[in-house]
């Protein structure tokens, strides 16, 4: 903090870049779930076209943190409000959703026989995103950490979560590029499923008023 600048200044800076790095989730977010999707159905690669509808899931999610951070930042003693709890729901659906759909595609895709063309954009996206969690995750922890925020660390969390699935992804992709065993890419899609499961469980349990770790579930 500069010395002449008041410490309820220097925290309206502090929440404002915790602003600007929730705005900045939610656009890499839709940026990598648009490639990740057109290049999972393009190639046939299930655990890329998985982590690409958990990214979208993900903007639900990042608008939610984006209004929390807004709402704490004007009264910092403030409870979940409506639009939060709303938004919990609708992640917490969505992520239900999408953990049934890639498990039952990917037994479908197992007893099929189906394999992807290729999984080599599946490294390259994964290991984009790693980069940017990674950058992403030092500097919410930095600021959450500064304010004194659970909620932002919370949120530095929830990239944390998206980290995991980056490297996930990853060992998928490089795992079937180098094998060619397509059950390696449907193994890939269960764990990102099971994550999922997980991020949605805690969602609603959030939503509900109950405690968790994720970002995703904002404050109490």
């Amino acid at each position: 903090m500069n010395a002449l600048e008041s410490p309820a200044a220097h925290n309206a800076s502090l929440y404002g870049l915790a602003s600007i790095l929730a705005v900045l989730t939610i656009a890499y977010n839709i940026l990598e779930g648009a490639a990740s999707v057109y290049f999972g159905v393009d190639d046939d690669a299930l655990s890329l076209l998985g982590f690409g509808l958990d990214s979208f899931v993900e903007v639900v999610s990042g608008i939610g943190v984006w209004h929390m951070i807004r709402r704490i930042r004007k009264d910092p003693a403030s409870g979940t409000d409506r639009f939060e709890r709303s938004a919990l729901r609708i992640t917490g659906s969505a992520f239900y959703v999408l953990s049934a759909g890639l498990i039952a595609t990917a037994a479908l895709n197992v007893y099929r026989g189906m394999m992807p063309e290729t999984t080599f954009w599946g490294i390259v996206i994964a290991l984009i995103s790693i980069s940017a969690m990674g950058l992403l995750i030092r500097y919410k922890t930095r600021v959450g950490r500064q304010i004194r925020s659970e909620a932002i660390l919370a949120d530095a969390q929830c990239s944390r979560v998206c980290l995991w699935l980056s490297w996930v992804l990853l060992a998928a992709s490089a795992g079937y590029e180098l094998t060619g065993i397509g059950g390696i890419d449907a193994a890939g899609a269960v764990v990102i499923a099971a994550i999922s499961y997980r991020e949605g469980r805690e969602a609603f349990a959030k939503a509900a008023g109950e405690s968790c770790c994720c970002g995703t579930c904002g404050p109490d």
